[in-house]
């Protein structure tokens, strides 16, 4: 759990009955504590800057400030440790799913949600560490990394509201810090991957495999050969899991050395 007593739990939305449904939800969990819920970006940042929270729920369209402002605000807190955000947003644009991404958003409901479900992926969360806001990231020719794999997974075809996305980001990044550990897929990889987000290898496993195939129903198969520039795959050419964690961590390892 990110703090030793009940996760502190931040509400910003600023439409009433999903805010109010919510708050009622996590006041009847012993382990939760709603620190405050919010109709505005403007109110989230106060709160954020005068009382402990360890994750959001962040609704990207409000007045003031959207959630996107406050997700930048975030991302700026240079040295500090922020908060854990699910964003929520009655929109599914794929561009809209990858910058949220991109500026930190752990995950992606689209609306009408479930409150189980939100509560399920604070419970999810509350198993991270707190994230530590980089002075200087990891920069790939003028991007951080989650941002190249962001754009990449975007233009193959994944949508990063899938549970694979971040199963298979998170594969990337560690492949690319440790080659070798491509080698050791199920032995390592996806058990260290499994901890991080309080899961099983054998989901992990499913997950990762689901977003592949993803982007294979997609028909995005050109776009993934125009990426790589030739002909890696065709359509009836699927790759296993560990053969695509491999070409995408190759290629950023490649970009991160050029």
């Amino acid at each position: 759990m990110l703090h030793l007593d009940k996760i502190k739990i931040l509400i910003a939305d600023d439409n009433a009955l999903p805010r109010k449904m919510l708050a009622h939800a996590i006041a009847q969990e012993q382990d939760m504590e709603l620190v405050a819920a919010v109709a505005n970006g403007v109110q989230a940042l106060e709160q954020l800057r005068t009382a402990h929270i360890d994750v959001v729920i962040l609704d990207l369209i409000m007045p003031q400030l959207d959630g996107f402002g406050v997700l930048e605000a975030l991302a700026a807190q240079e040295g500090t440790q922020i908060p854990q955000v699910v964003v929520t947003c009655a929109i599914g644009n794929d561009d809209i799913v990858s910058r949220a991404v991109e500026l930190g958003a752990r995950y992606y409901l689209m609306k009408p949600y479930d409150c189980a479900v939100i509560l399920r992926r604070i419970r999810e969360l509350s198993s991270f560490a707190p994230i530590q806001a980089p002075a200087q990231p990891a920069v790939i020719h003028g991007k951080s990394m989650d941002e190249k794999i962001a754009s990449m997974f975007l233009t193959i075809g994944i949508p990063a509201h899938i549970k694979g996305y971040q199963f298979l980001r998170e594969a990337v990044k560690q492949v690319v810090a440790h080659p070798d550990m491509i080698n050791r897929i199920t032995k390592e990889l996806y058990p260290t991957i499994a901890q991080r987000f309080g899961t099983t290898p054998s989901k992990v496993e499913r997950a990762i495999r689901h977003a592949i195939e993803v982007a294979w129903n997609r028909g995005r198969i050109d776009m993934i050969n125009q990426m790589f520039g030739h002909c890696v795959y065709t359509p009836n050419d699927k790759p296993t899991n560990g053969e695509f964690i491999a070409l995408i961590a190759d290629k950023l390892s490649c970009e991160q050395s050029a």
